[in-house]
């Protein structure tokens, strides 16, 4: 962390983690101080770069979003160039919802979402039976969904 954060700055992002929609009069009793000094630690944590974004968590089975697929991704080459091509790839594609470069026996893993087995056969065709650089992939299906979040335990 390039920046020391006192007790009220914790009390802020371990609150925005839980729920990013709480009130500024809210967030202020939370941590004991007055609604602007609120406002601008906020922009401070957004503008330092430690809240990248705020965004809503939709529940995909309510958007016919039912299937959960986690992938791993095996590269025929591994050039700087064709990394950043399948990770700009990954990027565009709506249906991806994490993309992580790994080590091991796999160079990606991507978490995916997709209406129906139909609807992942569609996705696995645009990201790696047209990509010449993909060698192979292994798929899992997820039973279901234990624990969904990003928060870090600060």
């Amino acid at each position: 962390m390039n920046q020391q954060l006192d007790d009220a700055d914790t009390i802020i992002l371990r609150t925005l983690q839980r729920d990013c929609r709480i009130g500024l009069e809210q967030l202020a009793q939370e941590c004991s101080l007055s609604v602007p000094s609120v406002q601008r630690r906020l922009k401070r944590l957004r503008d330092s770069g430690l809240i990248l974004k705020e965004v809503a968590v939709l529940n995909p089975s309510r958007f016919d979003y039912k299937m959960t697929f986690i992938v791993l991704v095996e590269l025929d080459r591994e050039s700087l160039q064709q990394l950043d091509l399948f990770r700009k790839r990954a990027r565009n594609e709506p249906q991806v919802q994490q993309c992580y470069y790994v080590t091991g026996d796999a160079d990606f893993v991507l978490i995916c979402v997709a209406q129906d087995m139909e609807d992942f056969e569609d996705l696995t065709h645009r990201l790696f039976f047209d990509n010449s650089n993909v060698r192979r992939f292994r798929t899992s299906v997820a039973m279901d969904r234990t624990k969904i979040g990003l928060e870090l335990p600060i």
